[in-house]
């Protein structure tokens, strides 16, 4: 059984024994190897929670299964889950949030701060900032204080 597949499985069940209902769990490939785990679901406030901590968890718990089912293999599936688009919007509205912020640090000419984020949520800054030239982009801080810097390069 492909390994997509089982992570669906997975998903299916933790929901189920969650009792929490859903629809339909379809599987999105952006064509580079990265798996979206999309969860069509009425109860997608409990899923999602408040700013997105339930989904954020919801995600570290079915990655910290899958990586021990692969006997801690760091090489698996690179994937989330995601409800109702929600991850899908908060990635758009993170890369949105990054470039207007490279556009400010290119404007004053000097480097500019985000606020604090989540791995997941520097990995797509460092990413979406990646092939522009005149800017580097740098994680700092520690633990929940972790953020980005945009830095401007002449």
């Amino acid at each position: 059984m492909e390994e997509n597949q089982k992570i669906k499985e997975l998903i299916e069940e933790f929901l189920k024994k969650l009792t929490v209902n859903f629809e339909e769990i379809t599987i999105c490939d952006d064509g580079n190897n990265n798996f979206r785990f999309a969860i069509k679901s009425e109860d997608s406030g409990i899923l999602i929670g408040s700013e997105g901590k339930n989904i954020k968890a919801l995600n570290s718990i079915i990655k910290q299964i899958v990586r021990k089912n692969n006997n801690d293999n760091k090489d698996c599936i690179n994937f989330f889950v995601d409800v109702n688009d929600y991850q899908t919007k908060n990635i758009d509205r993170i890369k949105s949030k990054a470039v207007e912020t490279a556009e400010k640090a290119i404007a004053f000419k000097r480097d500019v701060e985000m606020e604090p984020m989540t791995s997941f949520e520097r990995l797509i800054v460092h990413s979406t900032l990646a092939d522009r030239d005149n800017i580097e982009t740098e994680s700092a801080g520690e633990r929940n204080f972790r953020k980005v810097v945009i830095k401007f390069k002449d």
